[in-house]
Formats: structure tokens, C-alpha cells, sequence
């Protein structure tokens, strides 16, 4: 079947012979799926599409989308459709007409993260797992965070890191020196509600100055390792982060905490892309151990 073909089908299957496919245009989406603006007769279409042993990772996305959409006031994409064509799997959004970040946008996103995260659980994780990336993300339920970052977050990752030859027994032991250490440097909170990949490629400024985030890895986590996560590769104007500490306050001492919850984020960058981000582990460890 061809390009074309395919899209025309799944539009036809979902919503009805009366669509017709004018244009597609591929759209950057990172490198795990084929990602394009869809655009018909009936209006314009987000569509990601990867093979069809892949389709776990839209079946979680859909379901991390719902929870999102139930507990967040932020912008979440509206799922229109997903399933498998042609040996392919989709998932099929709405379309979202990019606005300009201007102030009104990053204190609108600042406070709604805010309030989002004070949508807690009873423990840390989730009732089912689901991916970071392409990788898999365990979500077993843990009543402290310390030990869900551990066996939940960072060995799964390491072991990952080790099988593939990217991390040695000298980084490993740093690690388990770390461990006996971590539940007392990060302070204890109630589990939050988290996006759990909130990067600048996973957020977007709609009409009307409107927050949206999608892509989620959802869970119910420690609150900063969210925040610690959104400074990794910038993006985020200081404004968020003042709207967002108005609405919900960290603890004192944040600043100092960054490099530890973003061990996280780095080990899965290992793990996808290569090596070049154990720099940043390794300053981490030798600072904290």
C-alpha cells in the first residue's frame, strides 16, 4: 500500500467515505515516530505512525493522554483515532494551531503544572507501565519515592546501560554508593501527578497564549524531577518557574537537588542515543559520592 493509500484508508475507517485526504506534510516529532499534518476537506490532523509491533507505545500514550486530559487544566490533544493499518500502527490528534509564548503563556503554563501537581495518590507510581522514548518504564506502586527512584527509575535504566556495554562496574558502584545516600537528599512529598517527559519538544504555545503538553510518560511521581527535567535542555522561561513556585512552592535547596533527579533523563539519553551523556552522570556522581 502505498503513502498515500494508507493515509486515505485510516481516515476513511475512522471518520467516514466522505473525508478526503488533500495533503500530508511531515512534521518534526523527535525520533521514534514517523510524525505529519494531515490535511482534508474536513479540517487538518496530527497523525504519528510506527510499526505495528509498536503499538504499545500509542495504546500507553492514548491512556496517558486520558489521564492527563481528566486531571490537568493544561491543554492536552484530543485522541481521535488509533489502530493498526498495512503492518503499521497510528494515532491520530487534533490538530493544534501554534500561538506566540508570550508572558500570559508561561504564567497560564507555571500555574497549571502547579495545580496539576497537586493532583497526588496514595503511592508513588501508576496502575500500569508504560514507555519513556521508545524504552520501557516500569511503574511499580513504591510508598517512598527514594526507593521508586531506584528500582523503578534508575536501575532498570543501568541495567539497560550495562547489558549494551555503556556503563562499567566503576559506574555501577558509584551508583550503589549514591543509593545508600538518596532518600536523604531529596525531601519527602505526597506522589504528583506528572507529565513525566516534559521537555521543550513536548510543549507548545496554542491560539490565545493556551498551554499544551503531549507525549506523555505519565506517573505519580516527586514533583521535581519534573521541574529538574524541564532545565535540561532549556526552553523554559523564568517565568514558568516563578508562576509555577507562586502556585506550589518547592522545597528550599531545589537548585541543589537538579542534577540528581536529572540522572533519570540522562541514563534514558544514554540508553537512546549513545554515550555522549554519561558526561553529566559522571559529574553528578563524583559530586554526591
Amino acid at each position: 500500500m502505498s503513502s498515500e493509500s494508507f493515509y486515505a484508508s485510516v481516515f476513511r475507517y475512522h471518520f467516514g467515505s466522505e473525508i478526503k485526504v488533500k495533503k500530508v506534510s511531515s512534521v518534526p516529532g523527535g525520533c521514534i515516530n514517523q510524525t505529519s499534518k494531515v490535511t482534508t476537506n474536513q479540517g487538518e490532523f496530527f497523525i504519528k505512525v510506527n510499526s505495528a509491533q509498536q503499538s504499545d507505545l500509542f495504546h500507553k500514550e492514548q491512556k496517558g493522554l486520558a489521564l492527563l486530559k481528566k486531571k490537568s487544566t493544561l491543554g492536552i490533544p484530543v485522541v481521535l483515532g488509533s489502530g493498526s493499518e498495512d503492518g503499521k500502527s497510528y494515532l491520530i490528534l487534533e490538530w493544534i494551531e501554534k500561538g506566540i509564548a508570550n508572558q500570559t503563556f508561561w504564567n497560564r503554563f507555571g500555574e497549571s503544572l502547579g495545580l496539576q501537581h497537586k493532583t497526588s495518590s496514595s503511592r508513588f507510581g501508576l496502575d500500569h507501565d508504560n514507555h519513556i522514548g521508545r524504552l520501557p518504564q516500569s511503574n511499580t506502586f513504591h510508598e517512598k519515592w527514594g526507593e521508586f527512584f531506584i528500582e523503578e527509575r534508575l536501575e532498570p535504566q543501568l541495567k539497560i546501560a550495562s547489558d549494551s556495554g555503556l556503563v562499567g562496574n566503576s559506574t555501577l558502584s558509584q551508583f550503589d554508593m549514591l543509593f545508600t545516600t538518596l532518600g536523604q537528599l531529596i525531601p519527602e512529598e505526597p506522589p504528583s501527578l506528572l507529565h513525566g517527559d516534559l521537555w521543550s519538544g513536548n510543549f507548545l504555545c496554542g491560539l490565545e497564549s493556551k498551554p499544551y503538553i503531549f507525549d506523555p510518560a505519565v506517573y505519580f511521581g516527586h514533583r521535581e524531577t519534573e521541574l529538574a527535567f524541564t532545565t535540561m535542555f532549556g526552553g523554559f522561561d523564568q517565568q514558568f518557574y516563578t508562576s509555577y513556585s507562586n502556585e506550589f512552592p518547592l522545597e528550599p535547596g531545589f537548585d541543589d537537588r537538579i542534577e540528581i533527579h536529572n540522572l533519570y533523563p540522562l541514563l534514558v539519553h544514554v540508553n537512546l542515543f549513545g554515550p555522549s551523556y554519561l558526561t553529566g552522570i559522571e559529574h553528578t556522581l563524583k559530586r554526591f559520592t
